[in-house]
C-alpha cells in the first residue's frame, strides 16, 4: 500500500498553482507564433525529417510580457514548493516518493 502523507496546506496551493501555472504557460506558448522575432518562414525538406514553418510574426510586448510574468511564477512557485520545510521532516529515502505523492495530490 502506498504511503500517505500529511502535505501542509501552504504546500499543497502552491504545488496546485504552479499545475495551473504550468498549463496556462504551456497554453499560451501553443497559441503564439514560433518566433519570439518577426522571421521569415523556410522549409527543409532535404533532411531526414521534414520541417517547415510559416512566417512568424513574432510577439506583441504584450505577449512576451505575458510569458516572462507566467515564467517567474512558476519559478517562484518551484523554488517555494521545493524548499518548502516539509521536505526536512521527510527521510531521505522517502522524499521521492512524497516528491511524486504531491505533485498526483490534486487527482485524488
Amino acid at each position: 500500500m502506498a504511503t500517505t502523507y500529511d502535505f501542509p496546506s501552504d504546500l499543497l496551493a502552491g504545488q496546485e498553482e504552479l499545475h495551473q501555472v504550468r498549463a496556462e504557460l504551456s497554453a499560451l506558448l501553443k497559441r503564439l507564433p514560433w518566433s519570439v522575432e518577426p522571421l521569415d518562414g523556410f522549409s527543409d525538406t532535404g533532411g531526414w525529417r521534414k520541417v517547415e514553418r510559416p512566417a512568424s510574426p513574432g510577439w506583441t510586448p504584450d505577449e512576451q510580457a505575458e510569458v516572462e510574468k507566467l515564467r517567474r511564477r512558476e519559478h517562484e512557485l518551484a523554488v517555494f514548493v521545493t524548499t518548502h520545510r516539509f521536505w526536512t521532516e521527510i527521510t531521505a529515502g522517502d522524499r521521492v516518493d512524497a516528491r511524486t505523492s504531491l505533485k498526483h495530490a490534486h487527482e485524488r
